[in-house]
C-alpha cells in the first residue's frame, strides 16, 4: 500500500507493495512515556512535573481576544500563584488583573506600546497623526475566522494598512516576554532570572485548528521565548481544559470537609472553606469519576469541553471533543456595531472607523463599560457616550445631525439623551445578548444531549462575569437539574490553570481529537468495495485503487496522553534528501477516499534524509528499501512527530508543518 505523489512509497506495518493482503492496515498504539503516571493527589495537592523541575519558575500567558494578562509559580513554590497586575495605564486606582489585547505600531510598523499605554496614546493622537499609527485590537480572532492560516496571512489594522500577522502576534508576545522577565526579577530576591530559567506556557481556544496552534508557537520562537531546539520550555494549553484544572482544584476545596475522600485532607486552603459563597457550593456531593462541563466564555470564543475526575490520581479525561464558537463577549460588541449601522447607515460607520479612527475606539470603550454593568434584574436605561468626532463627522457628511438619524429610527428601545448619549432601554440591551447567548446554549445542549450523567457546569471567562449572561445560562439549564456554578474571579481561572498545567502536564490522561487525520494510500483494488475511476494498474497487471484515505486517528477518538501512531514508509528513491507526506483532515469519523467532500489537505509531515548513508544491496544483487518508521503523537495538545531509520536504528529529524 503506498501513497506515490511527492516522491514518497508508504509501506504500512511492514507489508511490502507486492503482498498478498487487500485488508486495510489497522491502526496501531503504544505508550510513548509509560512510567510518566502522575502520583495520587492525597500525596500532594500541586505536583510538578519531572521534567519541569530543571526551570525556576512556569509563567502562563492567556492571551485573550479582548483581555490578556499573566500568572506565574515558582517550582519551589507551587501552590503559590503571582498574577500580574501593575498595568501601565488604565483607570486611576483599579487594581488591573489584565489589560487590553490591544497593539500599536508607529507609522514605521515598528512596536510602540501595548494595553492601556496602547489604547491611551492612541486615544490622545490628533485625528490626521492617528490615521497613520498601526491599531490593533481584538485581533486573535483572526485566527480563528481565517480558514487557512499561513506564515504570509496578512492582518489589517484599523486604518486599513495591512501587514504580516505573524509580526503581530510576536511583537505582542515579546512585549510579554520582556514585561515577565522585568517583573520575576523585581519579585526574586536572589540570582537573577533568565529566559533559560522560565517555562511558558500559551492558551489557546480548544476549538482552534492545529495551524493556529502552529502559528502561535512560531510567534512565540520569534518573540524569543523558546525556539526548536528548546521546545519544551513552551507548552500550548488548552483554555477550557486550563479551567478545568483550575475548577478541579476548587471542587477540592469545596469538598474538603464533607467528602468520604478522607485523601483530599489536609487541605492548605481550608481555613479559607468557611469564605467561600453559597453560590460555589455543588448541590450534591461529588463522588469517584464526576463528570462536569466547563464552559469558557472569553471575549473572542466560547469552548466548552467534558471532563469526568478519576479521584484516585486527579487526572481528568475527555469525554467528547471540543465544541463551541465566535460566541465570546466581542459578538455582543458586533451587535452594537449593527445597531450603529442601522441607525447611521453602514457606509458612514465604516468611513468613521477609518477617518476618526480614535474616535471609533472611544466609542467601542463606552460600550464596553456600559455592556459590563448590564444586569437583568435591573430595569434601568444604559447612556452610551459618544464622542465628539461623531457628531462632528456625522454633521459634516449626512448634513443633519445625530439627534435627527435616532428619532428617524424610531426604536422604542434606542433613545437620544439631551446630555449627548444613545440611551438604550434594558430591553434594547437583552436583544444585543440574545442571539450570542441562544448560541451558547445550543452548544451546551448539544453537550448535554450528547454526555449523559452531567450535573454540573462550571462558567468562567471573562464574559462570564456579564449577570446576563449568569442568569441565562442558570434560567435554562437548572431546572433541569444542571447545577451552575461561577467561581470567584472566572476571568482568572484560565490563566491560574494553566499554571497548573504548565507545572504539571499530566494531568489530562485522556483527549478527543476535533477531526480525522490521515494520508493517501494505495490498497489492492476490490470491485465490490472500490470505485473503478480510481482503479491503477502497475506494470505487472496488479489492480490498486489510489486515493485510499487511511486514517491515523479519528474524530471524537478517545487518546490517551503520550499515544502515538506508528507507520512505515519508504522513499521512493535511493538518493532523495527529503521525503514528504501530505495529511489530510475532516471533520467527519468515516472516510473513504482522500477526495471526499469535506476533505482537505491540512499539513505537511517532512523527513529530514540528509544524514542517511545508503543501504547496500542485497547478495542477490536486488535493490533494498529503507524502512522509516514515522511515529505520531496526538494524544496532548499539539501533533507532534518522530522518525525512526529501522536499518541504521537511529532517530532522524521529522517534523509537521500545518501552516506551509
Amino acid at each position: 500500500m503506498a501513497e506515490k505523489s511527492n516522491g514518497v512509497m508508504v509501506n504500512l506495518n511492514n507489508m511490502s507493495i507486492h503482498g498478498d493482503s487487500d485488508v486495510d492496515s489497522p491502526m496501531g498504539f503504544a505508550p510513548f512515556h509509560p512510567e510518566a503516571d502522575e502520583q495520587p493527589y492525597d500525596k500532594q495537592l500541586v505536583s510538578v512535573d519531572v521534567d519541569t523541575r530543571k526551570f525556576i519558575v512556569v509563567v502562563a500567558i492567556d492571551f485573550g481576544t479582548a483581555y490578556s494578562g499573566y500568572a506565574f509559580s515558582f517550582t519551589r513554590d507551587p501552590s503559590s500563584i503571582h498574577i500580574m497586575r501593575r498595568w501601565e495605564g488604565g483607570d486611576p486606582g483599579v487594581v488591573n488583573q489584565k489589560s487590553p489585547t490591544i497593539l500599536l505600531l508607529d507609522p514605521n510598523a515598528k512596536f510602540h506600546s501595548f494595553g492601556y499605554a496602547a489604547r491611551d496614546y492612541f486615544h490622545d493622537l490628533e485625528p490626521q497623526e492617528a490615521k497613520k499609527w498601526l491599531y490593533f485590537d481584538k485581533f486573535k480572532m483572526m485566527l480563528y475566522d481565517v480558514s487557512e492560516i499561513n506564515n504570509e496571512t496578512m492582518i489589517k489594522a484599523l486604518n486599513g494598512r495591512e501587514i504580516p500577522a505573524f509580526k503581530v502576534f510576536s511583537y505582542a508576545l515579546k512585549f510579554f516576554k520582556e514585561h515577565v522577565i522585568e517583573e520575576l526579577n523585581d519579585q526574586s530576591s536572589t540570582a537573577k532570572i533568565t529566559l533559560q530559567d522560565v517555562k511558558w506556557v500559551l492558551t489557546v481556544p480548544a476549538i482552534w485548528k492545529e495551524s493556529s496552534k502552529q502559528f502561535m508557537r512560531k510567534a512565540a520562537y520569534e518573540a524569543g521565548m523558546a525556539d526548536s531546539s528548546s521546545e519544551d520550555r513552551l507548552l500550548i494549553a488548552l483554555e477550557p481544559e486550563a479551567a478545568s484544572i483550575y475548577c478541579r482544584r476548587l471542587r477540592k476545596v469545596e469538598l474538603a470537609a464533607n467528602s468520604k475522600h478522607n485523601r483530599l485532607a489536609p487541605d492548605p486552603f481550608s481555613d479559607v472553606i468557611a469564605d467561600i459563597p453559597e453560590r460555589l457550593r455543588p448541590a450534591a456531593s461529588l463522588d469517584d469519576g464526576s463528570r462536569y462541563v466547563v464552559l469558557d466564555c472569553g471575549g473572542g470564543t466560547v469552548d466548552v469541553t467534558v471532563h469526568e475526575m478519576d479521584a484516585d490520581t486527579g487526572c481528568l479525561k475527555e469525554l467528547m471533543k471540543a465544541s463551541g464558537g465566535p460566541y465570546g463577549s466581542v459578538a455582543v460588541d458586533l451587535a452594537f456595531e449593527s445597531l450603529l449601522k442601522q441607525i447611521f447607515t453602514a457606509e458612514f460607520i465604516e468611513q468613521y472607523k477609518l477617518k476618526r479612527p480614535a474616535g471609533w475606539v472611544d466609542l467601542l470603550t463606552a460600550f464596553e463599560s456600559r455592556k459590563r454593568s448590564a444586569s437583568p434584574n435591573k430595569e434601568m436605561n444604559i447612556n452610551v457616550s459618544i464622542p465628539f468626532s461623531f457628531f462632528d463627522y456625522y454633521k459634516r457628511v449626512k448634513s443633519h445631525t445625530v439627534e435627527s438619524a435616532i428619532k428617524k429610527f424610531d426604536s422604542k428601545d434606542i433613545k437620544w439623551s439631551h446630555e449627548g448619549m444613545l440611551r438604550i432601554t434594558p430591553a434594547g440591551i437583552r436583544a444585543l445578548f440574545e442571539p450570542t447567548i441562544t448560541e451558547i446554549q445550543k452548544i451546551i445542549d448539544n453537550v448535554l444531549s450528547t454526555v449523559g450523567n452531567l450535573h454540573f457546569i462550571f462558567l468562567v471567562g471573562g464574559f462570564a462575569e456579564s449577570p446576563v449572561l449568569q442568569q441565562a445560562v442558570r434560567n435554562s439549564n437548572e431546572p433541569n437539574g444542571i447545577q451552575v456554578i461561577i467561581p470567584e474571579s472566572t476571568s482568572l481561572c484560565v490563566l491560574k490553570g494553566a499554571v497548573y498545567f504548565g507545572l504539571d502536564p499530566n494531568i489530562i490522561k485522556i483527549r478527543r481529537p476535533k477531526l480525522t487525520y490521515g494520508v493517501g494510500v494505495l490498497n489492492k483494488f476490490v470491485a465490490s468495495k472500490h470505485d473503478r475511476k480510481k482503479l491503477v494498474v502497475g506494470k505487472d497487471g496488479t489492480e490498486w485503487v489510489t486515493d485510499i484515505f487511511d486514517p491515523f486517528v479519528k474524530t471524537g477518538q478517545a487518546i490517551s496522553q503520550g499515544q502515538i501512531v506508528t507507520r512505515s514508509y519508504t522513499p521512493a528513491k535511493s538518493n532523495q534528501k527529503v521525503m514528504e507526506i501530505n495529511v489530510y483532515a475532516s471533520d467527519n469519523e468515516s472516510v473513504t477516499y482522500i477526495t471526499d467532500k469535506g476533505v482537505r489537505r491540512c499539513a505537511t509531515m517532512k523527513v529530514d534524509l540528509t544524514g542517511l548513508s545508503p543501504i547496500k544491496a542485497s547478495s542477490t544483487g536486488s535493490r533494498r528499501r529503507r524502512e522509516l518508521q514515522l511515529t505520531m503523537q496526538f494524544g496532548n495538545t499539539e501533533v507532534k512527530v518522530m522518525a525512526y531509520d529501522v536499518t541504521t536504528g537511529k532517530l532522524i529529524k521529522a517534523d509537521i508543518d500545518f501552516l506551509s
